[in-house]
């Protein structure tokens, strides 16, 4: 496997390298949590129009002192967008809750590198056996998925191994 590490890399670089991984996540984090405050405002405001609306329209109905008569066709309350405007709010609640969990990953994700590189540095002393360690862990992770755009141990292996085939 050493024709994988090329010139001899140390564990310590792969240690450096968990370590960069685990801050990369934690930054994807920070951004997603950005993103979901974002929209728990846009909630909140959403929230306060709607019930602004209702409590609008509440006031009207309650001035009437008189018989209670069906609204005419002039009535100035609007069903049809305050239940947009709830499709919204909900279909918002539900991208938070996927923000949500998606952080949770990304997260653990980040928690197991930093695990790995402390295990790396404690406990292996050949650059081999910790570019095993990180490759295992990668695949096991499906790390790949959380890289978008960035190449992870793995698939640096994965494609090494490919193009050795192919020659």
């Amino acid at each position: 496997m050493s024709d994988d590490t090329g010139p001899g890399l140390s564990v310590d670089e792969f240690v450096d390298y968990c370590q960069t991984q685990a801050g990369l996540l934690s930054g994807r984090v920070e951004t997603m949590r950005a993103e979901a405050n974002d929209l728990l405002s846009e909630i909140d405001a959403e929230m306060t129009e709607l019930r602004s609306r209702l409590e609008d329209h509440t006031k009207a109905v309650e001035g009437t002192d008189g018989p209670s008569t069906p609204p005419g066709p002039d009535n100035s309350f609007d069903v049809d967008a305050l239940e947009a405007l709830e499709r919204e709010v909900k279909e918002k609640q539900l991208l938070v809750e996927a923000k949500q969990t998606r952080m949770e990953l990304f997260q653990e994700l980040a928690a197991g590198y930093t695990d790995l590189a402390a295990e790396l540095q404690s406990s292996v002393d050949d650059g081999d056996a910790a570019l095993e360690r990180v490759v295992h862990f990668e695949a096991d992770n499906d790390a790949p998925a959380y890289f978008a755009d960035r190449q992870t141990m793995v698939e640096a292996v994965t494609e090494s191994r490919s193009s050795a085939d192919d020659e």
